[in-house]
């Protein structure tokens, strides 16, 4: 990896940040990153108050900021700087209102939060900027040296939207925490459903994207979803009504139809839920129970991805801010396959916009297909998954025998992977085959058949219901796990697990000469919290583990409120420092330690100086988190011993491991699409294995933009054994951005991060 470039503003360098339009979760740690970065940098931030009302009106809406105005909003859902809507922004007076209060602060360069609204408006007046500015100078307001110093404006777009209606980024900001919302609202509804045997219609956000409706249906495991790209067509209701019916036959006791805000048939005809809910009473003659989640959506605490991902979206607007040029096209900041990319910005408006056109004109397939190949894929994927099994077409050959086994660590999402892979399978035709106790079950032959009906439920659980255990099969075990192999006529063998379950796999891969039974398809779906995994870049449960972190040191921090406190959290990992790293984005923690880094005594003296001066100058809390394995001998209660004795009673010192915690409770959203995604995957390699005659140990991942498939015989090309990680970790890259955003004057430079130029799907 090169040196990263240490990042400097010229003298006098001011920087404005706005959110505008609709506020979403997140916008506050975008905000923060913004501020903070820029005057690590040198420059100076300013916050344009409510948006470009706060730019149209001047005077103390554009208000200097400094390090402490943006402290303790991290975790703070809306935005703090307000948004609005300004009719007279779309005015030119009010433009030219704007461009003049702008100017006699300074500012020339600016980020934009908002969505597809706010940033054609913003690009429209960076248009006419140079236009406002003679006209400044006509008008006497500005000298032409004044004017001089501001030919161009500079933008740089975050795209802010629930909604994640943005063509080009993965994800926008707030549209995770949606996600968690709508999920923890279908996760009670479910329960409240399954004790009387009734259906709920729910209506969520997406007016013109189905993002929210489609991947909580996955995730949460709905029978039915409208969505605005795909109109239902004549006769939907008699189908829905038969999903239904044939649902209760397979044994569901509650349904859940979801329905998008912006849902219509193909004529063009909106579709309420109250509509829906009646068509089911009349169809089925089963109640129907509305509820509408309306706005809650866009409230409360935004999840652990929203934090961290919308600081890294603040720091590298800063880093763009630093090169732009007038010459320069504006871009837009999104994610693409966990990195930063630019977006040209008028294309993203466009290719956005678009997509309501290709609806209004009846082109389904492109509009969804405008939405990514992500979309694309969780629209086929939830139409098997929600299907009862009385529809699925009748095998044309002998079925398949396919075995589902959990190893190693728990990791929450591993029941989702095992649910989707035994529907996606059984719509193959498949038998599947669960195997409870991990390998000691295999070998004592606790393998059963699973159902369509023996799943449901698992999309939301916790924990994993075929059992799981860290332990690594000895060769003497290999005969009896060779035997049952036989003995259940297993023709692939699914392996959903942690590192642990990659050595099995190796092990018994390298020993096939010797146990012919092992020589079929088996193929390793990663889970595990540590995310720790070759050959995948994000492992099922890692999401879950940093929101559970982040939840637990929320609370930590309330709980110093009325003290002054050191305090110093251990988090899970290993010799991996992913959910330390992460966790302290999402958490705002000060310092981290990480194994990776390879800590020095020196390094710890010059940080409990900085330290000590902080809490003497005023501050009340402090958080250190430390990778569980950071060192052999600077550990969390050597880290706590040096702090409480440097103290001198300005303040206290606490320390803690996190622990198991991290692994408990249901999976976050991504987590269980994660884990879809890769059962569906996984089923797909094994079918090729069949169709080729192969038998290959594989593991698969999804590494930058697509999920791959590696002999699990070359693993240790990837895997660097003696620290239990991969050689290769995408997120180290991320470190030096954690002390900019949360640590002033950290002793550390802003540095250039990657930002990848746009690439087609």
């Amino acid at each position: 990896m090169a040196t990263p470039q240490p990042l400097k503003a010229p003298a006098d360098f001011k920087i404005g940040v706005l959110t505008s339009g609709g506020d979403a979760q997140g916008m506050n740690a975008a905000v923060r990153a913004v501020v903070r970065t820029a005057l690590a940098v040198g420059a100076q931030p300013y916050a344009v108050m409510e948006g470009w009302a706060g730019a149209v009106k001047g005077g103390d809406a554009i208000k200097k900021l400094c390090w402490s105005d943006v402290s303790s909003i991290l975790a703070e859902g809306g935005t703090v700087i307000g948004t609005a809507r300004c009719p007279e922004f779309r005015d030119y007076e009010g433009r030219h209102a704007a461009a003049k209060n702008l100017v006699e602060h300074g500012i020339d360069h600016l980020v934009v939060i908002g969505g597809d609204g706010s940033l054609s408006g913003t690009d429209e007046f960076r248009g006419e900027w140079s236009q406002h500015i003679r006209e400044l100078v006509d008008e006497g307001v500005l000298s032409e040296e004044e004017a001089a110093k501001h030919p161009a404006l500079m933008v740089v777009g975050l795209v802010g939207s629930i909604d994640n209606d943005m063509v080009g980024t993965d994800m926008t900001i707030g549209a995770d925490t949606a996600l968690h919302r709508i999920l923890d609202a279908m996760d009670q509804l479910t329960s409240t459903a399954a004790s009387h045997q009734r259906t709920f219609v729910v209506e969520v956000m997406g007016r013109h994207c189905g993002y929210l409706p489609l991947m909580a249906a996955v995730a949460g495991g709905a029978d039915y979803v409208f969505t605005p790209e795909d109109p239902v067509g004549p006769g939907w209701e008699e189908d829905l009504a038969e999903h239904l019916r044939l649902g209760r036959e397979a044994g569901r006791r509650e349904s859940i139809v979801l329905v998008a805000e912006g849902a219509t048939d193909r004529e063009g005809n909106v579709l309420t839920t109250q509509h829906i809910a009646d068509v089911i009473t009349e169809r089925t003659g089963e109640d129907a129970r509305v509820t509408i989640l309306g706005h809650v959506q866009r409230g409360g605490s935004p999840s652990a991805y929203d934090r961290w991902m919308s600081s890294l979206l603040g720091y590298a607007a800063v880093q763009e801010m630093l090169s732009a040029t007038p010459e320069n096209t504006p871009n837009v900041l999104g994610v693409r396959h966990n990195r930063v990319t630019r977006i040209p910005l008028m294309k993203a408006v466009h290719d956005t916009r678009a997509v309501k056109h290709l609806i209004e004109a009846g082109d389904y397939e492109a509009a969804q297909a405008s939405r990514g190949v992500s979309f694309t894929t969780m629209v086929e994927i939830n139409t098997i998954l929600s299907t009862p099994p009385q529809l699925t077409p009748e095998p044309t050959e002998k079925p398949r025998r396919i075995g589902i086994l959990h190893a190693g660590g728990l990791a929450p999402g591993m029941n989702t992977a095992a649910r989707a892979a035994v529907r996606l399978g059984i719509a193959r035709g498949w038998t599947m085959l669960g195997i409870e106790g991990s390998w000691k079950g295999l070998a004592d032959n606790a393998v059963k058949e699973l159902t369509w009906a023996d799943v449901e439920g698992w999309a939301f659980k916790g924990g994993a219901e075929l059992g799981t255990r860290r332990d690594v099969p000895e060769v003497e075990q290999f005969y009896a796990l060779g035997r049952a192999i036989e003995r259940n006529e297993l023709d692939a063998l699914i392996v959903i697990g942690g590192l642990n379950a990659y050595l099995a796999v190796h092990s018994m891969i390298s020993e096939r000469d010797r146990y012919p039974a092992f020589r079929i398809p088996i193929v390793l779906v990663p889970a595990s919290i540590d995310n720790n995994l070759p050959g995948s870049e994000l492992s099922i449960g890692a999401d879950t583990a940093i929101n559970n972190a982040t939840w637990a040191l929320d609370r930590i921090k309330e709980s110093a409120a009325a003290t002054k406190r050191c305090f110093v959290a251990e988090i899970m990992g290993r010799r991996c420092g992913y959910l330390t790293l992460m966790a302290s984005l999402s958490s705002g923690a000060e310092y981290i330690y990480l194994n990776e880094d390879d800590v020095t005594l020196n390094e710890i003296a010059d940080d409990t100086k900085r330290m000590v001066d902080s809490f003497a100058e005023g501050r009340r809390l402090f958080l250190v988190l430390v990778n569980e394995a950071v060192s052999k001998y600077y550990d969390r209660e050597f880290l706590a011993s040096v702090y409480e004795a440097e103290s001198d009673g300005k303040y206290d010192v606490r320390h803690a491991a996190l622990g198991h915690l991290q692994q408990g409770g249901s999976p976050s959203p991504f987590d269980r699409l994660l884990a879809t995604r890769l059962a569906h995957r996984a089923l797909d390699h094994i079918n090729n294995q069949f169709n080729r005659g192969e038998s290959e140990g594989v593991y698969i991942g999804q590494v930058r933009n697509q999920i791959e498939a590696r002999l699990v015989k070359n693993m240790f090309e990837d895997l660097d054994i003696r620290n239990r990680r991969p050689f290769d970790q995408w997120w180290r890259e991320l470190s030096p951005v954690q002390r900019i955003v949360s640590m002033k004057d950290s002793g550390k430079p802003a540095v250039e991060i990657s930002i990848a130029d746009a690439d087609p799907e």
